[in-house]
């Protein structure tokens, strides 16, 4: 795919110029974007990255397409995956609401610069070393494994990195938050806030994300172009989805499973890219395995469309299934046959077979009376 040098300037100096004004115009006042806010943003995002894959269409062909929107999905997947942690931070460390934008327009940048510096080294070992493809796909798999041991998201795994212990214990912290400032001056002191903490806690999570990101999409496209556009239209529209979602991104349960299942099957396509373009000497003899198929990029698209699309599918059938089930053990929905229904004043029938205390065994009546004995009392009293 041949990008003249224009192009990429255009490109890059609109994406940047999106950005500029969501973090400067749009994000300069901390405030929790309203719902209509944040599905007219992200609306404008996904139409911005659907036209600019029909475009990639027109001037470079379906195929060149099908590996941007390939990627972009994945990344888009990933990021929001990264989503649900940055959720998770936020509840740990109590970042109020109104404040939570600027943390996320934060993480957010440092995703985006994360994210170029793997690209650009990608492309250059891409371009040194043909076998970094084999890396690239046993990180996947290796990654594949640990996530679907993880199982469904719980922000009870979320342990934190060394990084943020070692932030937590030796910098001079308040536990008080100073708007959106990073340090704070008690008694003549300055003292770091909480929302310093949470930079680190954002800063690491996204670097260790970027790890996972860039050899996936280079499984699925070796364009450094693409891999950019697709990267950066993946993080655009993070900060007004995560206030859109809310809860509903715990819903996700299946999350995790479904990117496993996702990278795995790339893991296993760059391995294969690998086997086809083999050059080490080690294995066959440094020839080229030319039984190794290269999977096509449109079996890759709809792959990853039908895994994702089962997995939020899933997890949202499951999760209303559980939000049913908390209901009726709260208390909720009608009585029926097992509900306990008062007999008469301080005559409770028993909840299992409908039996009042004339009916019950005498160390069953000793432990009613024994739990009953303070009410009395205290109604005695009154």
């Amino acid at each position: 795919m041949h990008v003249a040098d224009y192009v990429w300037y255009i490109t890059v100096g609109v994406l940047l110029a999106l950005l500029a004004f969501d973090v400067f115009i749009i994000g300069r006042r901390p405030h929790e974007p309203t719902t209509r806010e944040s599905a007219i943003a992200i609306a404008f995002y996904v139409g911005l990255a659907v036209l600019f894959g029909l475009g990639v269409w027109v001037f470079s062909g379906g195929n060149y397409a099908g590996e941007f929107f390939a990627g972009w999905l994945t990344e888009y997947s990933l990021s929001v995956d990264n989503l649900f942690i940055f959720l998770i931070i936020m509840s740990r460390f109590g970042v109020p609401r109104k404040y939570q934008q600027t943390a996320l327009l934060v993480g957010i940048i440092l995703a985006l610069v994360f994210r170029g510096v793997f690209i650009a080294v990608g492309a250059a070992a891409i371009n040194q070393f043909s076998w970094i493809f084999y890396l690239f796909g046993a990180f996947l798999l290796y990654t594949a494994v640990h996530l679907a041991m993880q199982g469904e998201n719980d922000d009870e795994d979320f342990k934190e990195n060394a990084v943020i212990r070692f932030a937590k214990k030796r910098l001079n912290a308040t536990d008080e938050y100073n708007g959106v400032k990073l340090t704070v001056i008690k008694n003549g002191k300055r003292l770091v806030t909480p929302m310093a903490i949470v930079i680190v806690a954002l800063g690491t999570t996204d670097l260790l994300f970027a790890l996972d990101s860039i050899p996936a999409i280079y499984g699925l496209t070796q364009e450094p172009f693409l891999v950019f556009t697709a990267n950066v239209f993946a993080l655009m529209g993070l900060r007004q989805l995560y206030f859109l979602l809310g809860d509903l991104l715990k819903r996700l349960v299946y999350l995790s499973i479904g990117l496993s299942v996702v990278l795995a099957f790339i893991g296993v396509k760059l391995v294969l890219h690998a086997m086809h373009e083999n050059e080490l000497p080690f294995i066959n003899g440094g020839h080229h395995i030319e039984w190794a198929p290269e999977i096509p990029i449109w079996f890759s698209l709809g792959f990853i469309i039908v895994t994702l699309g089962i997995t939020t599918i899933a997890s949202l059938r499951v999760s209303g299934h559980r939000s049913e089930d908390l209901q009726h053990s709260a208390g909720g929905g009608e009585l029926d046959e097992a509900t306990p229904v008062a007999d008469g004043p301080g005559r409770p029938t028993d909840s299992l077979n409908g039996k009042s205390d004339t009916d019950l065994d005498d160390k069953t009546k000793a432990e009613l009376e024994a739990l009953r004995a303070p009410e009395e009392t205290d109604a005695k009293k009154s």
